[in-house]
């Protein structure tokens, strides 16, 4: 119990023994009642003493345990012999006769230079290295994604020069690959959740080693386990290797060849780091590696589909770049962003105006008043470039052909929110309720409800309640993504409605700020992309929720987001009203 919080009638004054202490002297460190002060600066006139509050006395003051063996006396000195503290009765026994003994205030600072050391190897060297080493392990993983989607792809390839009767043995080689594949991935998996368990518990560790040292407790110095050497042997390091394609010009059941390359791991493949500064963010060559590491993800586009064929695979450039800058002319703020065309792109602000601008002159070429003259608060574009924008104070979602405005959706203690057009020609709606406690995704055949989106499997709210900016987008496999502020993360569930996973930012976060996402997209490749406002950062992730890198290209507060059929990126900046193009993909 800490004397500065336990009750005063506990404690006695060490002169009359008998009545509660109510005052302390921080020179002498002695309790004191009030009636002997003045006896305490009568028996030396040498010091200066300073009488304080009990309450009040120094923090530093050190608070020595009890003996375990005669009650309430107080252990001043320590046996290193025997490893115990001892009471003066203790002294004067023969039991500890001819034994070094220590003052316990030597064996504190000790103890305490020993966890420092502890605490600083732990903070600067072990901790960081078990982080790069995350690092490694997930550039392995996705260098595994890449590299096994190009196998597949060279099968696939070199499959097609052939007649359907080696289209079985094409199935089984892909077939192959993919067991290889989510074999070895499954191990690094593993691996890694067992490195970022040990992660946590050196955090943990770090934590508690900072209680103790915050502690005037001498006897939570005892209570601290030495673990060093068990983190000090680091975890050994997974090897991956790749199988290799050989095509072989014999008989059509031989034309192909995948020789298994399992993966291998190596004890001694990690070494120690000695400092922490590269684990700062933009400074990291592990975390520089991991972000610019692009990653095939091979998903059939439903619009391709339809036509037999999927969308050419793209990669990430190792740096995006800017292509073009459009100023809006918007007065205080720019928010949303719905691409027309490849050469015309819709904006909404802070106004009642949605304007239509021109990407290549960076001219205006229309502007749309809302019906009702309220502001918009999101816009999209439907296939047939008919513009679409909710009105939440009217409680409508409405379309705009032919520049005659048409009320397709009124609702009834709903407001809507974000929207979006779904590759079938559907509407996905987000909204929440009058009393600010719901909020749902509805699908819409022009103003018929089809579908409602709102609760997990356990019945759980899937998103945030209140009235939050909430973005919705449609994935290429029909996954409905949106970008939820009030969750801090991006929801996703398939196109039945059921949560494939939740994405609540990647660390480092490039300024160490909170991730709150904003505006949300796909490609073609179905990555996800949301603006994060706190960071200044557009993130990528795959379809199935892994962070894949971040865009910068000097973002100020990126806001909406919106892509072409190039797989341009389109940011509208919150900060200074401006459209950027960013070119991500090659």
């Amino acid at each position: 119990m800490d004397p500065s919080t336990s009750a005063q009638d506990m404690m006695r004054c060490d002169l009359c023994e008998t009545a509660v202490v109510q005052m302390h002297c921080d020179t002498c460190l002695v309790n004191l009642c009030k009636a002997c002060v003045g006896e305490h600066f009568s028996a030396d006139f040498s010091n200066h003493h300073k009488i304080v509050d009990f309450k009040d006395r120094k923090k530093s003051t050190l608070i020595c345990p009890r003996c375990t063996s005669h009650g309430e006396e107080t252990c001043e000195m320590y046996c290193t012999q025997c490893g115990i503290p001892v009471c003066s009765i203790c002294l004067a026994s023969d039991q500890h006769l001819g034994h070094k003994l220590v003052r316990m205030q030597e064996i504190r600072d000790e103890k305490r230079d020993k966890l420092i050391k502890k605490q600083t190897e732990l903070k600067e060297t072990i901790y960081p290295t078990y982080q790069d080493i995350v690092y490694d392990v997930q550039s392995k993983m996705s260098q595994l994604e890449k590299e096994y989607g190009d196998l597949s792809t060279a099968i696939t390839k070199h499959g097609e020069d052939w007649h359907r009767e080696i289209d079985k043995l094409v199935k089984k080689l892909k077939a192959e690959v993919d067991e290889m594949k989510n074999t070895q991935l499954q191990t690094l998996q593993k691996h890694l959740a067992e490195i970022k368990t040990k992660i946590c518990d050196i955090k943990d560790e770090i934590k508690s080693i900072d209680s103790v040292l915050d502690s005037t407790h001498i006897s939570s110095l005892f209570s601290v386990p030495s673990t060093l050497h068990e983190y000090r042997k680091l975890p050994r390091k997974i090897i991956v290797s790749f199988p290799k394609f050989t095509l072989k010009k014999l008989q059509a059941d031989q034309l192909f060849s995948l020789k298994t390359i399992p993966l291998k791991s190596d004890e001694h493949g990690y070494s120690m780091k000695t400092t922490q500064k590269s684990l700062k963010a933009g400074s990291s060559p592990l975390v520089k590696q991991l972000l610019d590491e692009p990653e095939t993800v091979n998903t059939i586009d439903t619009r391709y589909s339809k036509a037999g064929s999927s969308p050419p695979v793209k990669q990430l450039l190792d740096e995006p770049e800017t292509v073009t800058t459009i100023d809006t002319g918007y007065k205080d703020y720019l928010y949303s962003v719905a691409c027309l065309s490849d050469e015309e792109i819709w904006t909404r602000g802070d106004d009642n105006i949605m304007k239509l601008y021109s990407i290549n002159q960076g001219s205006l070429l229309k502007s749309i008043t809302t019906k009702s003259g309220n502001i918009p608060i999101d816009i999209a574009v439907t296939e047939s470039g008919d513009l679409v924008y909710t009105d939440c104070d009217d409680r409508t979602v409405n379309t705009v052909k032919n520049e005659k405005t048409e009320e397709v959706i009124r609702l009834q203690n709903w407001k809507p929110l974000s929207v979006c057009c779904t590759s079938s020609g559907d509407l996905l709606v987000i909204m929440y309720s009058d009393n600010y406690k719901q909020t749902k995704v509805v699908r819409y055949s022009g103003s018929t409800e089809k579908q409602t989106i709102q609760f997990d499997d356990k019945g759980k709210p899937l998103y945030s309640s209140g009235r939050y900016n909430r973005y919705i987008t449609e994935n290429r496999n029909l996954d409905i993504c949106v970008s939820d502020y009030g969750a801090s993360a991006v929801v996703v569930v398939n196109q039945a409605g059921k949560l494939r996973f939740r994405y609540t930012g990647h660390t480092p976060a490039p300024k160490n700020e909170p991730f709150s996402p904003r505006g949300i997209t796909t490609d073609s490749q179905s990555h996800i992309l949301t603006a994060d406002i706190n960071n200044d950062y557009v993130h990528i992730i795959d379809q199935d929720g892994q962070f894949l890198r971040y865009i910068d290209c000097g973002l100020s507060y990126p806001w909406g987001l919106c892509t072409d059929t190039n797989d341009n990126l389109f940011v509208a900046q919150c900060g200074n009203r401006q459209v950027k193009k960013i070119k991500y993909l090659q």
